[in-house]
């Protein structure tokens, strides 16, 4: 039965990720490429049909943008491990962006925050820094659209940004997850 289960188990959990996976063109064996294929799944609107990708004229801007999504995903889906991953990676990526220094304290927090409360109130700072970044480097391609809910941080809102104007709320998570409207668009 020990060697049933020794072979079982892994077997099992490949197949369950393959299946998970099996429609994403991305092989995701690393956090790098799980931030791509968070960034690849940000570009789909809910018909499955792709819209423009998101590129920011600043490329390392880009880089830190797409852990942003990851942040954002990982809070919309309540995932407070995740949280801190992507904000660890806005963290490292904001180092090497001029005028990023706050932005990356505030991903330092984040990545320090106990529980996904914590995490949503830094994000509203952390996206009041990088919001404007964003604004000043510009697009290459694609639309961005900054949303907002009047309901978050106890009533005194947050923004965020989404390539989708569908709106998906990190402050809320699936508690109400349409609650905001596009304030804003960036092209």
């Amino acid at each position: 039965m020990k060697n049933v289960t020794k072979w079982a188990l892994p077997v099992a959990i490949v197949i369950v990720l393959s299946a998970c996976g099996g429609k994403n063109e991305e092989s995701n064996t690393g956090s790098h490429q799980d931030s791509t294929a968070h960034a690849h799944h940000e570009g789909m609107d809910m018909g499955g049909k792709e819209t423009s990708k998101v590129i920011l004229k600043d490329d390392k801007l880009n880089a830190v943008y797409q852990h942003y999504i990851h942040l954002t995903t990982a809070l919309i889906n309540s995932d407070a491990a995740e949280a801190k991953i992507a904000s660890s990676a806005i963290e490292a990526g904001m180092g090497q962006v001029s005028q990023g220094g706050a932005t990356a304290k505030i991903a330092s927090q984040i990545t320090e925050a106990k529980g996904i409360e914590a995490q949503r109130v830094l994000y509203s700072t952390l996206s009041d820094e990088f919001i404007p970044l964003v604004k000043k480097s510009g697009l290459s391609s694609g639309e961005l659209y900054v949303d907002f809910c009047p309901m978050a941080n106890k009533d005194k809102g947050g923004y965020w940004l989404s390539a989708q104007k569908e709106i998906k709320n990190p402050y809320m998570g699936d508690k109400m997850i349409s609650c905001g409207e596009v304030k804003e668009t960036v092209n």
